[in-house]
Order: structure tokens, then C-alpha cells, then sequence
């Protein structure tokens, strides 16, 4: 028994110490923060430029801090329109897409902000829905508007970025069940938007890359109407501790491994959690699955997660394909108008997006 609590709190990334969950409380006190001297490898020149920004707007270590304090910290976003503000670069929202916020559910937190090209036809468009990230403890839609906004605009699609409950006042599961029932609400709304029921896709970032793929899963589980393409950016896939990315890139900004085990430390209700197939992606069935396309960075704690996951789906007899960017960090998906490692992702993703969508041009 004492070797299986033990092999749970590593796989949860903590000592022996900090085992125990948090309260559902905001206020709760972090777990202490593990040490690892491993540095990172160096990111692009690029890239640095927008993680030098941080500081200097005045980020405080995420795993010492509370999820209240946590939440009111500067992001990578704020951190890329500090580079855009000095390169005489606008930060508005691109005025090419018009966005509104709709309830898919009773709760707050249960709406979706809606992307819709301002130049489209009148043809059904195709759907994306789109699972933004932040450990399902910080960030939300508006943190991440960066990528659906320019998938909007760059495939003349509607997307459907989710906000979902935060934990650790709703602890796991139900930020996946939140990203099922949007699933659902979307699949029953999307014609009445403008949308093509039968060109639609499932796109999310960090802990919404992994929503992503666990939606495809429900999806085929509850004989839903399957996407045809899954985009997964950083996906958190993988609960073991001990993978490479895990020690190479220990001390990596934004994205830490010591922020890893506080994230798990809020969202999770106990150690069974991290070994659900929901949340450790690798072990879960993962056959039937639509085409999917993995992006990763190199200088990321979850590039091991996007690395295995893809390989994991290939056992399966799933298309995937998997891509790990060089020179850049978690976050990196957003940086596009700063970051040319950045601008290649997007890139990268709209090509694959196109292709499942059967757009020519």
C-alpha cells in the first residue's frame, strides 16, 4: 500500500509533504514548491524577448502563490503585447472577426465567446470549438484570444472558444464535463450560427488541448457526431513525472515542472485522479479517433505529453501527426504576430485544419 501512495504522489509531482488535495477554496495555500536545478535550453531570440517581459511586468512565481493571487498575474499574453506596444504593433482586437458571448449552461462560467469572420458570404462555414488553457486553475477566453481569433479569420470559420468552471472551486471532472456539454450545444446550435455541422473540429491549448482530446473520445464513447480533425496544442496528456521534458525543461518559463504539480494539486480531488483516462491521455482507449494534428515546443515540461500522446495514437491506428517547434516555450501558440517559431505553428496547424476542411485555397 505505502509503495502505491508513493508512486501516486510522484506521478502527482509532489513529496510525501504535499499528498493531500486543496480545499475548494481560492484562498488555499499552495503546496511547497519542489527544487530542480536543471536550466532550460535556450529559447530564440524571439522568443526571450517576450519572456524577458515578465518580470518585468511583474510576475510572481505561480507555485507560490494562491489561485486568487494567482489569477490577477501578468500572462504570456500581456507579456506579447508589451513586445507588440514596442514594436509600434497595435494590440487591438482584429476588427476582421466579430465576437459574441453566449450561456451553454446555468452556471457563470458556462458560456462560450463566439468568433465570426465580419466578411463571410452567407455559405455554412465550418466550426471549431476551441478549449483555451491555464491548468483549469487560471486564464480564460479572454487570455486566449489570440488563436481563435486568427483560425476565425485565416479558415472563414466560426469558433467556439469555451469557457469552462475553474478549479479548485470545481475540482476534476467537471472542466471535462463542461467541454462535453459545449460539445453537445454546439453540435445542436452550429447551422442556426452560420455553421457546417459536417466540417467540424476540435482545437484547444495546453489543459484545453487535452479537453480537446478527450471530447473526440466522448464524442465517439456517446455516438456524437465526430469531428474530423482534432488540433492539440501542448496537450497535458501524460501524468507520469519522470518524463524527459519534465527534467529538461524543469525551469522553463512560462510553464515550470513545480507549476505542474500546483496545478494538479488544485484541480485534483485525490491521487486516483491523475491516473483517470480523462486527464493521463496516454491511457486511455484511444481508437476510432479522428485525424489529429500535435504541436509542441521544445522548451515545455509538456512536450514528453504531446511526444508520447502521438505516439500512443499511432499504436492505436489513429492518423497523427506531431510536430515539436524548436527555440520556443509554452504559450508560443499566441505569440504569432512576435515570434517566428510562433507564426510557423499557426502555420502549420491552418494548413492541416484546411485539409480536413476540404478548403482548396
Amino acid at each position: 500500500m505505502k509503495s502505491r501512495l508513493l508512486l501516486a504522489a510522484a506521478l502527482l509531482g509532489t513529496s510525501g509533504a504535499a499528498v493531500a488535495q486543496s480545499s475548494m477554496s481560492p484562498n488555499a495555500a499552495p503546496p511547497p514548491p519542489p527544487h530542480m536545478a536543471t536550466q532550460p535550453p535556450k529559447a530564440a531570440t524571439d522568443m526571450q524577448a517576450v519572456i524577458d517581459q515578465l518580470p518585468r511586468l511583474g510576475l510572481k512565481p505561480i507555485e507560490t502563490l494562491t489561485p486568487v493571487k494567482a489569477r490577477v498575474q501578468p500572462s504570456a499574453t500581456d507579456a506579447t503585447h508589451a513586445v507588440m506596444k514596442q514594436k509600434g504593433m497595435s494590440t487591438a482586437p482584429d476588427p476582421a472577426v466579430t465576437t459574441q458571448d453566449m450561456p451553454y449552461g446555468s452556471d457563470p462560467m458556462q458560456y462560450a465567446r463566439i468568433y465570426k469572420p465580419t466578411a463571410a458570404s452567407g455559405a455554412p462555414m465550418p466550426v471549431i470549438v476551441y478549449y483555451h488553457g491555464g491548468g483549469w486553475v487560471i486564464a480564460d477566453v479572454n487570455t486566449y484570444d489570440a488563436a481563435p481569433r486568427l483560425l476565425s479569420k485565416q479558415l472563414n470559420a466560426i469558433v467556439v472558444s469555451v469557457e469552462y468552471r475553474h478549479a479548485p472551486e470545481a475540482k476534476f471532472p467537471a472542466q471535462h464535463d463542461d467541454a462535453f456539454a459545449a460539445y453537445r450545444w454546439v453540435l445542436q446550435n452550429a447551422q442556426s450560427w452560420g455553421g457546417d455541422p459536417a466540417k467540424l473540429a476540435l482545437a484547444g491549448e495546453s489543459a484545453g488541448g487535452n479537453l480537446a482530446v478527450a471530447t473526440a473520445i466522448y464524442a465517439r464513447d456517446n455516438n456524437l457526431a465526430k469531428p474530423v480533425h482534432v488540433l492539440a496544442v501542448y496537450p497535458i496528456a501524460n501524468s507520469s513525472m519522470t518524463l524527459p521534458s519534465r527534467t529538461d525543461s524543469a525551469n522553463a518559463k512560462p510553464l515550470n515542472t513545480a507549476m505542474l504539480s500546483w496545478f494538479g494539486y488544485y484541480y485534483s480531488t485525490g491521487m486516483a485522479d491523475m491516473q483517470d483516462p480523462r486527464l493521463n491521455l496516454v491511457g486511455a482507449n484511444l481508437r476510432g479517433l479522428p485525424p489529429t494534428t500535435i504541436v509542441n515546443a521544445q522548451i515545455d515540461p509538456l512536450r514528453s505529453d504531446g511526444e508520447t500522446l502521438a505516439a500512443a495514437m499511432k499504436s492505436a491506428g489513429d492518423k497523427v501527426e506531431q510536430r515539436t517547434f524548436p527555440g520556443v516555450t509554452h504559450e508560443f501558440f499566441g505569440m504569432g504576430t512576435v515570434v517566428r517559431g510562433a507564426y510557423d505553428a499557426n502555420q502549420y496547424a491552418i494548413v492541416r485544419l484546411k485539409a480536413a476542411f476540404g478548403i482548396r485555397n
